[in-house]
C-alpha cells in the first residue's frame, strides 16, 4: 500500500558498480524550483540526472531545518552570516560547506571546479560533480542565505 495512493510506486532499479542500486529521483525544474509533473504524475529520472537533482535539493535545504531529514542532509550556510570573515575566507568556507554537503551522498565521488559569489544574502554557485555515472555540471544554483 502506498502512502500516496494517487502516485504509482517506482519500480525497483538495477544496481550499478559498487553494489549501489540505480539512483532514482523525481525530476526537478531548476528554473522554477519545482518538481516536474506529466499527466498528473511526477516524472522520475535515474542515474546522473537523479544525483544532480538530489544535489540541487540538498543545497537548498538548510541542515537541521526539518526533522524529516537526516542530520547529514543539507548545508550549514547560516554559519557564514554575521561573521567578520574576509571575502576570501568566506568564499573558502562556502566551498568547504558545499563539498562537505554533497560528499554525503555515496553516488558522488568528487566535487570540483566550485565557483561562487555572494550578492548580499544571495549565494550564486556553480560546480562539477563526479558521480558513479559520470560527470555532471550545475550552473546557476542560487541560494538565499
Amino acid at each position: 500500500m502506498s502512502l500516496f495512493p494517487l502516485i504509482d510506486a517506482p519500480e525497483a532499479g538495477a544496481s550499478v558498480s559498487g553494489g549501489l542500486p540505480l539512483y532514482r529521483e523525481t525530476d526537478w525544474n531548476f528554473r522554477t524550483n519545482r518538481p516536474v509533473w506529466r499527466s498528473g504524475n511526477p516524472v522520475f529520472v535515474t542515474g546522473a540526472r537523479a544525483v544532480l537533482v538530489w544535489a540541487w535539493n540538498t543545497l537548498h535545504m538548510e541542515r537541521f531545518a526539518h526533522d524529516v531529514f537526516s542530520a547529514g542532509y543539507g548545508p550549514e550556510f547560516s554559519a557564514l552570516l554575521g561573521q567578520s570573515y574576509t571575502e576570501e575566507a568566506r568564499q573558502s568556507e562556502a566551498i568547504r560547506v558545499i563539498r562537505e554537503t554533497l560528499r554525503v551522498n555515496p553516488y558522488i565521488t568528487d566535487v570540483t571546479q566550485v565557483g561562487l559569489s555572494f550578492e548580499g544574502s544571495r549565494l550564486h554557485m556553480r560546480f562539477k560533480m563526479t558521480t558513479v555515472y559520470g560527470e555532471v555540471s550545475m550552473d546557476g544554483c542560487d541560494i538565499t542565505l
